[in-house]
This record gives structure tokens, sequence and C-alpha cells, in this order.
């Protein structure tokens, strides 16, 4: 098999994980940001990127920025802001072709560490603040994505179902912030924050392509500007929270079909052996299209537009959505209760286990063939704290039985069931 295993090490008060390897064309780089999701926190840290992405001392205007990438070949840079746990994470990337595929002057790693590393640490600047302009222009940028949640009902019942079921909880924040706290930020005041960030966030710092650690280590010690001496690692924050009576919460906006949504909380979370078998209970719930939700609720019973179910393992939490027919709600409740009892009955059948399998194990083959996707999964281990290597989670899920899937499905219990229905129907 191609090596699949990453090398660490630190430099510059960040964590390296360097995956050497001849098997793409490219350089993937990626630039992990993490900090505990916090109310004061959440809307400044989220603005962040969008203000760092429109100019450095160097390329002070954007038009420059974008430039500097055509420069180099083409190289692809983004990010995106999610949470992980109880953690917000800022995700940067970047992709470039490997030198020997080029006729270039310049080191392409080095041109793009350069780049990366000024995009992070040496924004421009404008009497000691970030630009009035860029803050003013990307604050509509992130009210503008807020809002476009609100009007996407599909994610707007998501996002309401974790904010009921979390309301004491970090884990209730959206990622981008709240809309309520955009106005109130300064190009003074988000600076700051900025600085505060880039000091106590924790770094993770990849990158898969023809290179060695030690390159890679002395590319960040002179391109990144941080004044950190250590490293700072993730605390798994996970609340078992004891399960409680099921909550039930019914909300009102101007929709033509009913969005059914439902929060399991699990006592299984990614670092726990058990993992595999709520992999699997999620799969077999309603993960994928053979799954109990979407035959039973949408195929069989016509209740439902769409039926899935999602499994936040880092969280220990599990969702289900589904979009109804408002006259459904009883109906379509009970029908999805009884899968989470006929799951924890051990009402599982030999196919279901065998497709469920199948799918779980082409996701994680199909991972080896991209790059983010290898990294990405190594990021898991260093927010859990759990190694597992890709094949031996294929080996734990290929060992698991049905009685083991059972076992799992006791560790998931009910929590909320979120209804969001039309002003019309009463």
């Amino acid at each position: 098999m191609t090596k699949t295993e990453f090398e660490h090490g630190t430099a510059g008060g960040m964590r390296i994980h360097v995956l050497p390897t001849r098997r793409f064309k490219t350089f993937a780089i990626s630039l992990y940001a993490g900090s505990p999701l916090a109310e004061d926190t959440v809307t400044t840290t989220a603005l962040t990127p969008f203000v760092l992405r429109r100019g450095t001392v160097s390329y002070p205007e954007t038009r420059a920025f974008r430039e500097r990438l055509e420069q180099l070949y083409g190289a692809g840079f983004g990010f995106d802001i999610y949470k992980r746990g109880d953690y917000q994470i800022v995700h940067f990337r970047m992709d470039t072709i490997n030198d020997s595929f080029v006729n270039s002057p310049e080191s392409l790693l080095s041109s793009s560490f350069a780049f990366l590393g000024e995009a992070f640490t040496e924004p421009v600047l404008e009497n000691g603040a970030f630009r009035k302009e860029y803050v003013q222009t990307e604050r509509d940028t992130v009210r503008k994505k807020l809002e476009s949640i609100v009007n996407d009902k599909i994610r707007y019942a998501a996002e309401r179902c974790i904010e009921v079921m979390c309301k004491d909880e970090p884990y209730r924040l959206h990622p981008l912030g709240e809309r309520k706290d955009l106005e109130g930020i300064t190009p003074d005041g988000l600076y700051q924050a900025y600085r505060k960030w880039l000091d106590e966030s924790v770094l993770d710092l990849y990158v898969v392509g023809d290179t060695t650690l030690d390159e890679v280590k002395k590319l960040v010690e002179e391109h990144f500007k941080l004044d950190r001496t250590q490293t700072k690692d993730y605390k798994p924050s996970v609340t078992r929270a004891a399960a409680r009576d099921t909550q039930t919460v019914i909300e009102q906006l101007d929709i033509n079909q009913g969005k059914l949504n439902m929060g399991l909380r699990s006592t299984i979370t990614y670092g726990d052996d058990e993992y595999a078998a709520a992999l699997l209970y999620n799969g077999i719930l309603g993960g994928y299209p053979h799954s109990k939700l979407f035959v039973n609720v949408r195929e069989k019973a016509s209740l439902a537009y769409y039926a899935s179910s999602r499994y936040d393992g880092l969280k220990g939490i599990a969702t289900i959505q589904s979009g109804i027919e408002v006259q459904n709600f009883d109906k379509a409740v009970d029908i999805i209760r009884k899968q989470l009892d006929d799951m924890a009955q051990g009402a599982i059948t030999d196919i279901e286990m065998s497709q469920t399998k199948a799918m779980i194990r082409n996701v994680i083959k199909e991972m080896q063939d991209s790059a983010f996707e290898m990294i990405a999964y190594d990021f898991n281990r260093q927010l859990s704290g759990k190694e597992r290597t890709p094949d031996e989670l294929l080996d734990q899920v290929d060992r698991m039985s049905a009685d083991d899937v059972k076992q799992a499905a006791s560790a998931f219990s009910l929590d909320t069931i979120y209804f969001l229905k039309g002003q019309k129907e009463e």
C-alpha cells in the first residue's frame, strides 16, 4: 500500500503534519486554526478569514492578491469555517502544482508558503488596524451568508434543532457567528481579536506531496511570523449529557412544507472503541439510500420528501432530517420512533449490515484518492486525541456484528423533536 501515515513535528508554535508522497501532481496544504466556540469570539473569528483574504502587506489590493495566485500557475486558495465538537475551526487550503510538472523559476512550495504565511500573519493594515473598507464589505458578506440560512428552510430547521437541543452549550452557536454582533465590529476591535486568535488558537499545518518534514519545518519558520513559543492542543470537550425526557418544540414560518428534525444524544464519540458500531448505526438508520428512514418513512409510508440522519462523532450527537406535510406530523414522529426502537431491539438484517459496511468501506477507500480527504481524516486524530488509521477503522467496521450495532443503538437517546411548519395551517 502507498504511504498513508503522516509524519508529525512542530515548528514556529504550530504542529506540522507531512505525508511525503509522489502520488499527486500537486502539493495540498491545509492550515487549521481552532478555538473554543464562545459567544464573545464566535463572530469576530468568523469574520477574520474574510478580511484576511482581501490583502496582505505585499499584495494590499485584492486584485494583486488574486494575481499572485495566478502567477503561481493558478494555485488554489480558499477557506472554510465550521465547528467540530465544541471548537470553531477556520481552515485555509492551498493547492499548488508540483514544480516538476512546470518550468518554474521558483520553488512553488516555497512560494506557496510565502503566500499563505503572509495571508495568515501579515494582513494589510491602516493606522495599525484592519482596512476599514475591507471590514465593512466583509461584514456584509458574512451577514448575507447568515441570512441565506434563514432562506434555506432545510438548513434553517437543522440549525434550529441544534440550537434548541444545545441551548446551554457552546455547540448551539453557528460557526459563522451571530448577525446581531456584526454591526458593532470595528477595524480596530477586529484586529485586536485577530491578534489574540493568532496567539491562542490551536494551529495544525498539513502538507501532502513530494516534500519532507524537515523542508516544511524550515518553510514554516521562514514564512510564518508568529509570536509563539509552544504548540497548543485540543481538549476533547465531550459533554456526555445524561438523557432527559424528549422535548418537542414547534415553530412557524412562512413555508409550504413542514420540516421535522430530531436530535439524539449519544455516549459514543470518535475516541471510543464503539465508534465503528456508531457509524454503522447511523448508516443503517439514515445515512444511505437503503437506510431504514429512507425505506420506511419515505418509500413505504410515503410520509416524507426526504429523510436521513447524520452523526457528529466529535460531539456525540446524531440528527434526523425530514420534510413532511404538516398533517402527517404525528404519523411521521411515530414511524421514526419505531425505527429507533427497532434498532435498539436489534431488528437489523444481514443485508442492512452488508450494504452499510460496503458504503462505509467505499467512503474510506475513496478518501485515499484525495489528499485533502486524507488530511481531514488525520485532523480528526488531532481533535480527538485518538490514533486510528483508515485501515484500522475499516477493519473495525468489518468485524462488527448486528449485536454490536444493537449495543450502540442503546447508547443513543432521543433528546429533541423540532418541527417547523407554515403559518397558514391551523
